[in-house]
C-alpha cells in the first residue's frame, strides 16, 4: 500500500520518499522483481532507505519530522516531511467480536485458528478471509467464501492456497501467482527459468511501456508451472492466465504452444513460456 500511494504521489509531482524495515521493497515477492522494481521507481524519482527503522515521528508547524536508523545499528537520520504515511502492514480485525465469550480461539497473532474445513474450535462457528491465516486479499476471502458455502451445503468446496495471486497497483504494475525463486530454492526444488521483456514486445513498444519483464517458473523435471512473476503495464491483468495454467496443472509448454493474439502484451507471457521450455521466438 506504501508504495501504491507512494506511486500515485510521485506521478503527481511530489518528492517521495520510502523508509522501509526489510532489505528489500515488495515484501516476499520475488528477489530478482523486487530489485528491477525498485530501479524503476528510482528513475521515477522516489528515494529509498532500506534496512531502516522508523523510530519517532514528530509534529512540526508545517509537516513532521520523521526519524529512522538501520537496523542493524548506526547513525539516526531525520527527514522533514509535509504528509507521512504509515503503511506497515495489517492485523485482524478480531476484537470486540465477542469470540473471546464464545470461546472462540485466536492464535498468537489475534488470527481465528480454524481447521482445513473453516471450523473454529466451537461447533457452528466458522472463519473466513482476513481474520484467519494467509494473505489478506478480498479475492482470497471471496474464495473461502465460495468453497465453504459448498461445504455447508454437503459439497466438496477446496481453495487451492498455491494459486492465489498477488497484485501491486503501481505504474507499472506487478503482480505475482505461486511460487518464487527464494521459495522453491529454499525447499530445494530443482527449477527452471524463463523470461521476456516487454522492451521485445510489439504492442508494449507501440504504447511506450516497455518497461519490465514476465518470469516464469517451472519445475525442472516435469515442467509443470510453479510460479509466474510479471513487472509491467497491465501486469494485474496478465497473470491470470498464468493462475489458470497452474490451477490445472499446466507445463509451460503448454503455455508456450498456445496461441496468442498479435499486437498484445500478453504475448510476452507466451514468450518466456517458450523461454522456459526451449527459447523465445522474439529475442
Amino acid at each position: 500500500i506504501g508504495l501504491e500511494l507512494g506511486s500515485v504521489w510521485a506521478r503527481l509531482g511530489a518528492k517521495v520518499t520510502v523508509v522501509e524495515y526489510l532489505d528489500a521493497i515488495l515484501g516476499g515477492m520475488d528477489g530478482e522483481v523486487s530489485k528491477q522494481f525498485q530501479r524503476m521507481l528510482a528513475k521515477q524519482g522516489i528515494e529509498f532507505h532500506l534496512g531502516a527503522k522508523v523510530v519517532g515521528v514528530e509534529k512540526t508547524g508545517n509537516g513532521a519530522k520523521v526519524t529512522f536508523e538501520p537496523v542493524k545499528g548506526g547513525d539516526k537520520v531525520v527527514l522533514d516531511a509535509d504528509v507521512v504515511l504509515v503503511a506497515t502492514g495489517r492485523k485482524p480485525y478480531t476484537a470486540g467480536l465477542g469470540l473471546e465469550e464464545a470461546g472462540v480461539a485466536l492464535d498468537n497473532r489475534g488470527r481465528v485458528e480454524i481447521d482445513g474445513h473453516f471450523k473454529t474450535n466451537v461447533a457452528g462457528i466458522y472463519a473466513i478471509g482476513d481474520v484467519v491465516k494467509g494473505p489478506m486479499l478480498a479475492h482470497k476471502a471471496e474464495d473461502e467464501g465460495v468453497a465453504l458455502a459448498e461445504i455447508l451445503a454437503g459439497q466438496a468446496g477446496h481453495v487451492n492456497y498455491d494459486v492465489i495471486p498477488s497484485v501491486v497497483y503501481t505504474q507499472p504494475e506487478v503482480a505475482s501467482v505461486g511460487k518464487t525463486e527464494e521459495e522453491l530454492k529454499a525447499a530445494g526444488i530443482a527449477y527452471k527459468v524463463g523470461k521476456f521483456p516487454f522492451s521485445a514486445n510489439g504492442r508494449a513498444r507501440a504504447m511506450l511501456a516497455t518497461d519490465g519483464f514476465v518470469k516464469i517458473l517451472a519445475d525442472k523435471e516435469t515442467d509443470r508451472v510453479l510460479g509466474g512473476h510479471i513487472v509491467g503495464f497491465g501486469a494485474g491483468e496478465m497473470i491470470h492466465e498464468i493462475a489458470v495454467l497452474m490451477e490445472f496443472g499446466g507445463s509451460s509448454e503448454d503455455l508456450g504452444r498456445t496461441c496468442h493474439a498479435h499486437p498484445t502484451m500478453s504475448e510476452a507471457v507466451k514468450e518466456a513460456a517458450l523461454a522456459t521450455f526451449f527459447k523465445p521466438i522474439h529475442m
